[in-house]
C-alpha cells in the first residue's frame, strides 16, 4: 500500500512510537540531560506540511525539534546520539534536543530562543529569491513566538520583499503554561496578525494531517512560484507536558478533561477512520508500522548508548573561530 493518504499516516505513526519510548527511556534511565519538548498528539502538523516540500526546501525548527526533523527526513541515529550527548549526534552531542540540525535533508536547523528561527528562515528565503532558486524556506514555532517582536518584524519584511517563505504556526493554545485566552485580546488570531501584516495565512485543524498537507502544497506553491510568503496557523494540541516525558495536568493550568477530550482528537486515529473504506487493511498496517518503529528506534537507542562521549579538549569545538594575526 503506498498511496499519499497512507503514506502520511505511516509517517505520523513512526514519529508518535519514536517520541513515546524516547520518553519511556527519558523518564526511566536520567541518561538523557538534555531538557526535551515531545511532539506526542501534534504529529499531524510536522508530517502534512513537510510532505508538501522537497530536499531542496530548508526547514527551521524551534522547541519542538524532533517531529519536523523526523518528517523532513533527518537521521535518527544522529537524532538518538544527539540526545544521549554523544559526539555522533547531529550536533556532536553539544546540542540536545533543542538544537537539531541535518542539512544533507534540508532540515536548516533548530534553536532554544523564543522565535529565533523566525528571522533566519526569512533570511535564507530572501536568499534563495536573490540567487534565483525555486526553493522555499520554512520556519516552525508555537503560538507563544507570534508575541516576539521577531515575529511581526519578519513578517513585514517578508511582505515587502516577497520571500518565498512559509510561516507555520502550531498553535498548542499554550505558551509553557500560560493560555493563549489570557495573553491576547479577544477576536484577535495568528492568521489575522499575519493578513494585516500583508500576509497571505489560513487557519487549518493541524489535527487533520490531509487537510494539512493539502494547504501546506498551496503555500509551497504559491512561495516556489514567486507569489511572496504564507502562513499557516495549525490549530492543534501537546498531550505531554511542555518540557518533559509526563503529564501535567496535576500543575492546575490545564484539568485532565482537557486534555482527553483532545487525545480523542488524535490525528492518527482520525486519519486511520477516514481512509479505512477505501483502504480496508489500515488497521494492520498500523499495526505493523508500530512494531517496526519500535524495532527501529529500540535500535537506535542501543547504538546511542554505545557511543562514545565527546573528548572533553575538544567541547569548545565548532563554538569560537580562532582568529588570524
Amino acid at each position: 500500500m503506498t498511496s499519499d493518504r497512507t503514506r502520511l499516516i505511516r509517517e505520523m505513526v513512526r514519529i508518535r512510537v519514536v517520541e513515546e519510548v524516547l520518553a519511556d527511556h527519558y523518564r526511566d534511565e536520567q541518561e538523557m540531560r538534555t531538557a526535551i519538548h515531545f511532539s506526542i498528539g501534534q504529529e499531524a502538523t510536522a508530517v502534512g506540511v513537510l510532505a508538501a516540500t522537497s530536499a531542496q526546501d530548508w526547514v527551521y525548527a524551534a522547541h519542538r525539534t524532533h517531529a519536523p526533523y523526523l518528517a523532513k527526513g533527518g537521521d535518527l541515529t544522529a537524532l538518538v546520539a544527539e540526545l544521549y550527548g554523544r559526539e555522533a549526534g547531529c550536533s556532536h552531542g553539544r546540542g540536545g534536543s533543542i538544537h537539531l540540525i541535518d542539512q544533507s535533508v534540508g532540515f536548516a536547523g533548530s534553536g532554544a530562543i523564543l522565535g529565533e528561527m523566525i528571522s533566519v528562515a526569512v533570511g535564507s528565503g530572501w536568499a534563495f529569491a536573490l540567487r534565483g532558486e525555486a526553493r522555499v524556506a520554512l520556519t516552525f514555532f508555537g503560538d507563544g513566538a507570534t508575541e516576539e517582536g521577531v515575529f511581526a518584524e519578519s513578517l513585514n519584511f517578508a511582505a515587502v520583499h516577497r520571500v518565498p517563505v512559509v510561516f507555520v504556526c502550531e498553535n498548542n493554545l499554550y505558551s509553557i503554561s500560560s493560555p493563549l485566552a489570557t495573553r491576547q485580546p479577544a477576536g484577535t488570531s495568528v492568521r489575522g496578525r499575519a493578513e494585516a501584516a500583508g500576509v497571505p495565512a489560513v487557519a487549518v485543524d493541524g489535527n487533520d494531517v490531509f487537510a494539512v498537507h493539502a494547504a501546506a502544497q498551496d503555500a509551497v506553491r504559491r512561495c516556489r512560484e514567486g507569489g511572496g510568503p504564507a502562513l499557516l496557523e495549525l490549530s492543534t494540541y501537546r498531550w505531554r507536558e511542555h518540557v518533559g516525558p509526563g503529564w501535567d495536568h496535576h500543575h492546575g493550568y490545564r484539568s485532565a478533561q482537557e486534555i482527553d477530550e483532545w487525545v480523542e482528537r488524535c490525528p492518527i486515529r482520525r486519519a486511520v477512520a477516514s481512509v479505512r473504506a477505501e483502504e480496508p487493511g489500515i488497521d494492520e498496517l498500523v499495526r505493523q508500522w508500530e512494531g517496526e518503529s519500535r524495532d527501529e528506534i529500540s535500535a537506535a537507542v542501543a547504538h546511542a548508548r554505545a557511543l562514545p562521549f565527546p573528548v572533553v579538549a575538544d567541547l569548545l569545538d565548532g563554538a569560537y573561530a580562532e582568529v588570524a594575526r
